[in-house]
């Protein structure tokens, strides 16, 4: 089966749905890559001749070893152009995402190793995703969210969720990114904003974007 963009796109979506918990669907890849249901069924069923996906016993998607092979070569290449993206070219983190999307099904396997040298082999993408190796073992890790942090501790950022560019404006405009230590103070009353200290800094961060920091308290 010839890898195109579309074939990649649906590789690399079926495998982030499979990471953020719940079952991944026909409606699930369908939302993420704004096309219609039956546009995805037929796509499925292409992958699936193919040996890339397997449907489950309860209609999940599930990729196969060959499939998750190749989604985890198009994460690697996706993560490391928005590393080079952000570390040289100094592109907003908020807007790698959406360039990495074009340009990883552009660059070569030697440009990408190239990149990769170039760059001292980088771990995480500028969002804290971590970059699966050329070969080995990769972990899709999340940690906890900033909202499961209890009061009164102190949380290190790992990873924020790259889905939303308003987010990531305002994160950044916080001081909010992987690395930041954020002093978690209360939870306002009545369903209220967590309060969190950044820099000696009090602010106020709703239930969307603690959900989409994570890290781990220390």
């Amino acid at each position: 089966m010839q890898h195109t963009e579309a074939v990649e796109d649906y590789l690399k979506t079926i495998f982030l749905c499979s990471t953020r918990g719940g079952p991944v669907t026909t409606s699930v890849v369908a939302g993420e890559l704004g096309v219609a249901a039956p546009t995805v069924s037929a796509m499925l069923k292409r992958l699936e001749v193919n040996d890339l996906v397997r449907r489950s016993g309860d209609h999940q998607i599930v990729l196969t070893e060959h499939g998750t092979r190749h989604a985890l070569g198009i994460v690697r290449r996706h993560r490391l152009v928005e590393v080079f993206l952000a570390e040289v070219l100094g592109v907003p983190w908020d807007e790698v995402h959406a360039e990495a999307e074009v340009l990883e099904h552009a660059i070569s396997a030697r440009l990408e190793e190239r990149i990769d040298a170039f760059l001292g082999h980088p771990t995480r993408d500028p969002h804290g995703g971590p970059i699966p190796p050329r070969s080995g073992q990769h972990v899709e890790d999340w940690a906890s969210p900033l909202a499961d942090a209890p009061a009164g501790s102190r949380f290190r950022v790992e990873r924020v969720s790259d889905r939303d560019d308003a987010l990531l404006r305002h994160l950044a405009e916080l001081g909010v990114r992987p690395g930041a230590v954020l002093g978690v103070a209360e939870w306002a009353p009545f369903g209220g904003p967590l309060w969190v200290e950044i820099d000696g800094r009090k602010q106020p961060l709703g239930s969307g974007l603690v959900q989409a920091v994570h890290g781990r308290t220390i």
